[in-house]
């Protein structure tokens, strides 16, 4: 039923900010992220991907807004990643022209969509089972379309993936004999290595799945099938993917926000990026006396990874101990005076990608003041 609000514009949601404004008078919660921090993160990425002879493909699941995706592929990126058929299309509408999905997928409704898109841009997906083959070939041929697709194989994370080059050769052989697939290569993706605290812990984590990725390409070399590509790694791998002469494709993500979960790894000073991604809040309540109650709670964040790190004011005087479904509990550690009333605290969330799909734009801001609101045009696209 259309209603008198549906109808009036006086109650449509103010945008958070505008262009020009102090970032004091961005309303809250709002997710702001730091241009100038968020640009020597994209350029260090691609500078490091450049100097290794590696393409860089950066995951959009992270951050979820074309414009973003716009800024990478300008700098020399091939294309970006996308978790599922849906996250797409907001990245094909804006002109991303290669996209790979890093997933598996299983419904013909899936495929269907996925083949629609291969008719606009570049598409390509990823099996692990021969009947994810069959179903690809059956919505490709509908559609008059054609789809790369790409083998993953389990190199550690004990998720999705074949679990050996034997396997691995079958699939490759069943995509190269199927009129509307082609086989792109392997995907060689260990997620659980990306948050191994120490240097030493992921370097081993990373070695063990280049070897294994290496292994299938001799196996299928051997079965006269090349292997063009090999894609996978991530951010907090990605200095020894570019260093293992296996990888030819980096699919990282967090890199340009840095969260609070990949700020808690050990980086050396060459791979560490910058925190660029913040939580705007206000305190709203300061009726306890002993704690600053803040407007941004568990709707506001996810904290699957951790409750956020405070950024600004005193980050090593304030911490964030709560979070309730609307509020945030803030308290000090050492006598410091917790922020009045109606002061902005910026919050560093601990997981980025679960974060961005509560927000339907960023403000990005440079030198105190707003410059622009990007749309996280995918947020909400699961399917």
């Amino acid at each position: 039923m259309t209603t008198f609000a549906s109808q009036d514009p006086q109650f449509a949601l103010p945008a958070p900010a505008q262009p020009g404004q102090a970032l004091s008078q961005v309303d809250t919660p709002s997710l702001l992220l730091d241009l100038a921090a968020f640009e020597r993160n994209l350029d260090r990425m691609q500078g490091r991907a450049d100097a290794a002879g590696v393409k860089l493909r950066p995951h959009a699941k992270a951050h979820k807004t074309p414009d973003i995706a716009l800024a990478q592929v300008a700098r020399g990126a091939v294309g970006v990643c996308c978790q599922k058929v849906s996250e797409a299309l907001p990245f094909v509408r804006a002109g991303i022209a290669d996209i790979h999905i890093s997933n598996e997928i299983a419904t013909p409704a899936k495929a269907a969509l996925l083949a629609a898109l291969a008719r606009r841009a570049s598409m390509s997906v990823c099996v692990d089972d021969a009947r994810q083959v069959a179903m690809l070939e059956d919505a490709c041929r509908a559609a008059d379309a054609r789809l790369t697709v790409f083998v993953e194989i389990d190199v550690g994370q004990g998720r999705c993936g074949v679990k050996n080059a034997e396997s691995a050769l079958r699939l490759a052989e069943a995509i190269a004999g199927s009129s509307h697939l082609r086989f792109g290569g392997l995907q060689a993706y260990h997620g659980g290595a990306q948050h191994r605290r120490t240097r030493e812990e992921r370097r081993v984590a990373a070695a063990r799945a280049a070897e294994s990725a290496a292994q299938t390409v001799v196996r299928l070399d051997a079965a006269g099938i090349a292997c063009a590509t090999v894609t996978g790694g991530g951010t907090g791998s990605v200095e020894f993917d570019l260093a293992s002469g296996v990888y030819t494709e980096i699919q990282p993500g967090s890199y340009v926000f840095m969260d609070g979960d990949y700020g808690r790894n050990e980086w050396d000073a060459a791979s560490r990026f910058e925190h660029s991604l913040f939580i705007a809040s206000t305190v709203m309540s300061v009726a306890s006396g002993t704690r600053a109650v803040l407007d941004a709670g568990l709707k506001s964040m996810a904290v699957d990874s951790g409750l956020p790190t405070i950024w600004q004011p005193s980050p090593q005087a304030l911490r964030y101990v709560a979070a309730n479904d609307e509020h945030g509990i803030v308290e000090a550690t050492d006598g410091t005076a917790l922020p009045g009333l109606g002061a902005q605290v910026l919050l560093v969330p601990g997981h980025c990608d679960p974060t961005l799909n509560l927000y339907d734009e960023i403000v990005g801001f440079r030198d105190g003041r707003v410059e622009c609101l990007w749309p996280v045009a995918a947020r909400g696209l699961s399917r």
